[in-house]
């Protein structure tokens, strides 16, 4: 099979397990074997290949010694600094917004939230998410701070799903998020940073307390 042939199967390949490892149907520490993933995704192993290649150079998979490719797993401490990071980057986004955002897409991040507000908590709710941050990043206009917040939100997929799947906390986003709409309407930079800041540690509260019954003990975060 040629290279032509095998590269849309390829990237096909990659985005099947990217959007497995984001639901959380491949967790940390899932092996990856090309043989069992070829059949199941009904594809020869070569463009299987090129899509753990492609998951490792996002930093997503990891080779271990006499056990190949693993879906990579994250401690305490590398989830702490991913939400600092994803909080410098979103709050940064929502004072540029407010500056340089038009009407329009104010009143589109309106009626996501508002959306969001009637949804029933699940895979929609969480869509709805991923839109409303989309949005705000796009409304930022800044194609550097796109770029890395991209490869953040490539690593983060390895968490699974969002902490929106819990009811609670998809109604707290809810509110969260209106305190950065309404520094957006005002034009208040400093008031949507702090507001979407509070937000991303509002998640990572969420975050920890679902990792605490896992093995990874919590001293880890000292």
């Amino acid at each position: 099979m040629s290279d032509e042939l095998d590269f849309p199967q390829g990237e096909s390949a990659y985005r099947r397990l990217l959007a497995e490892i984001r639901s959380g149907a491949l967790l940390p520490n899932a092996r990856l074997r090309e043989t069992e993933l070829a059949e199941r995704l009904g594809i020869s192993r070569t463009p299987v290949r090129e899509a753990i290649r492609q998951l490792e150079a996002d930093g997503l998979v990891v080779h271990v010694p006499r056990q190949g490719a693993s879906i990579r797993s994250l401690d305490y401490a590398e989830v702490i600094e991913l939400y600092e990071m994803r909080a410098v980057l979103e709050g940064t986004a929502a004072r540029l917004a407010a500056r340089v955002a038009s009407d329009i897409e104010i009143a589109e991040l309106t009626a996501l939230n508002a959306d969001l507000a009637g949804a029933t908590p699940g895979p929609a709710a969480q869509e709805l998410n991923r839109q409303f941050h989309r949005t705000l990043l796009d409304a930022a206009r800044n194609r550097f701070l796109m770029k890395s917040m991209s490869a953040l939100q490539k690593t983060l997929l390895i968490l699974g799903p969002t902490t929106l799947a819990e009811p609670t906390r998809a109604a707290d986003a809810v509110i969260e998020h209106d305190a950065v709409l309404q520094g957006l309407r005002g034009r208040d930079a400093s008031a949507s940073e702090t507001a979407m800041r509070a937000h991303v540690e509002a998640a990572l509260k969420m975050r920890i307390k679902a990792m605490r019954g896992r093995e990874i003990p919590l001293e880890d975060l000292s």
